[in-house]
């Protein structure tokens, strides 16, 4: 069922567990994404980056995505992550993408407060979730020593600066600088929970963790335990995808799809264990039945009994 990050985000910072995000910029990464969620009982949050568009279109993702989302047995939100430019989260939300990120954190303050406001109006008047950012999560070649890596604390997000924003902006979700990075990591990322349980206690959105692919199982525990309510992966998918690949490959006797029941799998199995992780296994929602169409359903039946 395709819903809002409101409607998994929420029972997660009350459950203290976080749902994952796994960029699905293929149908094969799409395919393992769901087949995880569903064999788990997890509900997940899948889409693209704007960065990831050069890969697949939103046109495309959009027609592959959003059907997948709605046919699933489990709640899947459909979601543009760090969408960079007003236009793109535009098109996103047209398309029918049930969530989006408005990244300015790049940006002044002021601006990015701003921004995110009216974009958030926005989102709202099509019945979808927004995440915002402050605080700057940076690409993992800029911690290259561990005197960089503790400079770059002061661009950490501050419990007062979370609190206004969410205030200012409206938002459904907030991303915040902890001291992780997106990309593979060149030193272990050392993360601020102390940082995390405070703005967690300061402000009542979710709270986001970016960079996640490359923390160690305990990180993730203890960031969860301190108020992480959603975790961004795509590095881990991404690279279980193509060693199943390189792997099933052995000679060129093979073709394309030959390969791709095992990508599929390999996917799969990665997010399955992140789910695990993450604490979100068994806690998708049971869908309701349609009352109109099991009425219909025992009226034949009745029907076919009286005849």
């Amino acid at each position: 069922m395709l819903v809002t990050m409101n409607e998994v985000l929420q029972d997660a910072k009350k459950g203290h567990y976080a749902v994952g995000l796994f960029n699905a910029v293929t149908l094969e990464l799409a395919q393992g994404i769901i087949a995880a969620a569903e064999e788990t009982g997890s509900p997940v949050i899948f889409g693209t980056a704007e960065v990831l568009l050069p890969y697949n279109s939103l046109e495309d993702l959009a027609m592959i995505l959003i059907p997948m989302a709605k046919r699933a047995k489990v709640p899947v939100v459909v979601h543009l992550d760090h969408g960079l430019h007003k236009e793109t989260c535009l098109k996103a939300l047209k398309l029918g993408f049930s969530s989006i990120m408005y990244d300015c954190s790049t940006e002044s303050y002021e601006v990015n407060c701003e921004r995110v406001r009216e974009m958030t109006e926005i989102a709202h008047s099509y019945g979808a979730s927004i995440e915002g950012e402050i605080g700057h999560v940076g690409g993992a070649e800029g911690a290259e020593t561990a005197e960089q890596q503790a400079d770059a604390s002061k661009f950490y997000t501050t419990p007062q600066e979370a609190k206004d924003f969410v205030d200012r902006t409206g938002v459904d979700a907030l991303a915040i600088a902890v001291g992780t990075a997106h990309g593979a990591y060149k030193l272990p990322p050392k993360l601020d929970f102390d940082r995390i349980r405070t703005i967690a206690r300061t402000v009542p959105t979710p709270l986001v963790l970016h960079g996640g692919s490359g923390l160690t199982d305990t990180d993730f525990r203890k960031a969860i335990e301190a108020g992480i309510s959603k975790v961004n992966i795509f590095t881990d998918i991404n690279i279980a995808a193509v060693e199943s690949a390189m792997a099933h490959f052995t000679s060129m006797g093979k073709g394309i799809i030959d390969l791709l029941p095992s990508v599929r799998d390999a996917v799969k199995l990665s997010v399955m264990e992140k789910m695990q992780l993450f604490g979100s296994c068994g806690k998708a929602p049971v869908q309701q039945p349609d009352e109109a169409l099991v009425r219909r359903v025992v009226e034949e039946v009745l029907r076919t009994y009286r005849q």
